[in-house]
């Protein structure tokens, strides 16, 4: 690669890593092609990319951003970064569970709302429910108050009329 060259992927990386919602650093030594191409398919199908790159240009793309400088200490060895899109989750259980069926890729680190994340924090991203299984959580826990109010009001009512009918039984 040339100079020119260089520059452009620095571009690109820094572009993606301030524009994207997450980015997670993997390392995959020993992944063989057809493994590394299963996983960008399946990335791309949740909104996610894996780029790689060299350790020196990734700490070339951060260096002097603040808000993304705290990942450079994670660049060595064969890493990739994985960005993410949209659903950050999906991306983060893709990668979960890709790595626990090969082994040779690892998760490193993430960044995410301007922390740097574990590998632990990563996993319990991995394991959220899908954004609108929780937004109907929500939804549910907000509207059962509610709810409650209305059988009650409604059990008022009811009792109101079976005490009317058992009167008007009486009467008869």
């Amino acid at each position: 690669m040339n100079r020119q060259q260089k520059a452009i992927v620095v571009e690109e990386l820094k572009k993606s890593l301030l524009g994207s919602k997450a980015a997670f650093l993997v390392g995959f030594r020993g992944l063989n092609v057809s493994q590394m191409q299963g996983l960008r398919s399946d990335l791309r199908s949740k909104g996610g990319s894996l780029k790689v790159a060299k350790a020196r240009l990734m700490k070339r793309a951060v260096d002097g951003e603040t808000d993304i400088e705290q990942l450079a200490p994670f660049f060595k060895d064969q890493i990739g970064i994985v960005f993410a899109q949209e659903q950050f989750s999906d991306v983060a259980k893709i990668l979960s569970d890709f790595s626990k069926k090969n082994e040779a890729l690892n998760l490193v680190a993430g960044y995410l709302e301007a922390t740097v994340i574990d590998k632990g924090r990563i996993s319990q991203i991995a394991s959220l429910p899908p954004k609108e299984v929780l937004l109907a959580q929500v939804c549910g826990t907000l509207n059962a108050p509610i709810v409650g109010m209305v059988r009650s009001l409604n059990m008022i009512i009811l009792k109101l009329l079976f005490v009317l009918k058992q009167v008007g039984e009486k009467k008869k």
